[in-house]
């Protein structure tokens, strides 16, 4: 299996510190607002990662952390705490925003079929483990007090930028235009450890320390989570490509430093999603998340779909035209899974073999969904029975996680209650029963639908709710039910 290093910047043979066993770590979110699908698409791809690697044989154990403190707004050290803003905006303490977002967070990946990691610590729940690295830090000459916080020393590595050969005043924190440089470094690029002198009177969550009362930097909390739980030897750390600086080459910096050994050889990160202004983020109001998609009739799944189209290194462009033709495709695929015959036969192992071997041989480049999704209509293709294919199915959807057959099969089922009615486009009674001004309502809304009318498609839900009927977006069609 070959995957790209960011580190190195090349494909390289994955390779453990432990033979059979993957230690994986993935950054959390920082939980003061609901994740958009941008960052979920980090998440998904992650997933299938994780869950390849458990495919192919492999004992993983994924740790991921939340945030709930030490986050600035410029992902620096420079701006007010992004939990501390969620709470001001939304006139709640920052336990209780941290709480509900990470529900919502958990909830959305529920939603896109994502694995919970084997461990998910918030953390704020390990403050005395960054004191003892922080201390050590202090102790072997890699960090120093100034202004009351502690700084690391980026001087004292023989490499700082880890994964670009950057310019060194493009990435200097300090004169970012419209952020104020902290006096207190001894060079531009070190970094907080622990802040005592916060920015906000009101900083909500402080500890203890050495250095007097306080709270940890962001990058620190990673390090000292993974250690605890991944071990002292990492074997792959995931997560976007806008962690790659400063946080991941921080968290470099600081764990080798303690540790006194390398650390994490192999970096995964999965590129942005764009909109057609660019970077999605929810600081340009582009705010789209999973819920959103619901509303507007898409499957959660679909976007799972949408994702695993393309390959997780190359930018991805969201567009409400791209989710239809993904939604169109994902249709069209569960019903062709949906046709298939039901003749029994045994699985026919000798021609399902090389059908996986075509998967494999495809996630094994560098995780490529793009071509694994494609097998899945070289599967439907093959020249065997109907049983080797949803066997064959069912061996992919293992990593992919597209619900394939559960969807198939409930297609197949409502299929034999369907109101036909124009465009291919299926209403399906839960309850059997027909009712002609609800299926003229949905006729109506899947045409408004069509012709990207959002609006008017909301309103005629919003009618359907009036009259106490709930429906749901299914492929292909629609399910109502009083």
């Amino acid at each position: 299996m070959y995957l790209y290093n960011s580190a190195t910047h090349k494909k390289e043979e994955f390779r453990t510190h432990t033979p059979g066993h993957v230690e994986m770590y993935t950054c959390g979110p920082t939980v003061y607002h609901f994740a958009h699908i941008g960052n979920l698409r980090s998440y998904i791809m992650e997933d299938v990662l994780e869950k390849y690697l458990r495919y192919v044989g492999y004992d993983v154990n994924r740790v991921m952390n939340i945030t709930d403190v030490g986050h600035l707004t410029s992902d620096a050290d420079e701006g007010e705490d992004k939990m501390l803003k969620g709470a001001r905006r939304e006139h709640k303490t920052v336990m209780e925003i941290a709480q509900f977002y990470t529900d919502a967070f958990f909830e959305d990946c529920r939603k896109l079929n994502i694995k919970r990691p084997d461990v998910v610590q918030p953390a704020t729940g390990l403050i005395d483990d960054y004191i003892r690295i922080i201390s050590r830090l202090l102790e072997k000459g890699y960090a120093y007090v100034a202004g009351g916080n502690v700084y690391f020393d980026t001087s004292k590595l023989e490499r700082y930028y880890v994964f670009n050969d950057h310019n060194e005043e493009d990435l200097a924190v300090g004169v970012r235009e419209g952020v104020e440089e902290d006096v207190n470094k001894r060079n531009k690029n070190d970094f907080v450890l622990w802040f005592t002198k916060s920015k906000f009177e009101d900083q909500a969550l402080k500890w203890d320390s050495p250095w007097g009362v306080g709270y940890p930097g962001w990058h620190i909390e990673c390090s000292g989570i993974s250690m605890k739980y991944n071990g002292e030897y990492l074997d792959l750390h995931c997560g976007g490509v806008d962690n790659a600086f400063p946080h991941h080459t921080n968290e470099i910096a600081q764990s080798e430093s303690y540790l006194g050994h390398p650390w994490c050889p192999q970096w995964c990160h999965v590129a942005h999603l764009n909109t057609s202004s660019g970077k999605m983020s929810k600081s340009k109001g582009e705010f789209l998340t999973v819920s959103l998609l619901e509303e507007k009739g898409y499957a959660p799944v679909v976007y799972r779909f949408f994702c695993l189209q393309s390959h997780y290194r190359k930018s991805l462009v969201f567009s409400w035209e791209n989710l239809d033709n993904a939604a169109v495709a994902y249709g069209k695929l569960i019903a062709k899974i949906a046709a298939l015959p039901e003749e029994d036969g045994a699985v026919d192992m000798a021609a399902a073999a090389p059908l996986q071997q075509k998967f494999r041989t495809a996630m094994d480049n560098d995780l490529n969904t793009s071509m694994a999704v494609t097998v899945l209509y070289d599967v439907l293709k093959a020249k065997t029975n109907g049983a080797t294919k949803r066997y064959v199915l069912a061996d992919f959807d293992r990593v992919l996680s597209l619900d394939l057959l559960e969807n198939a099969a409930r297609k197949k089922a409502e299929q034999k209650q369907t109101a036909p009615v124009s465009g291919g486009f299926q209403i399906v009674s839960e309850s059997g029963e027909t009712d002609a001004q609800v299926e003229a309502l949905l006729q109506a809304r899947y045409d408004a639908k069509k012709a990207k009318d959002f609006t008017e498609a909301d309103r005629i839900r919003d009618d359907l709710k009036a009259m106490g009927v709930e429906i749901t977006d299914i492929p292909g069609g629609v399910r109502w039910k009083r």
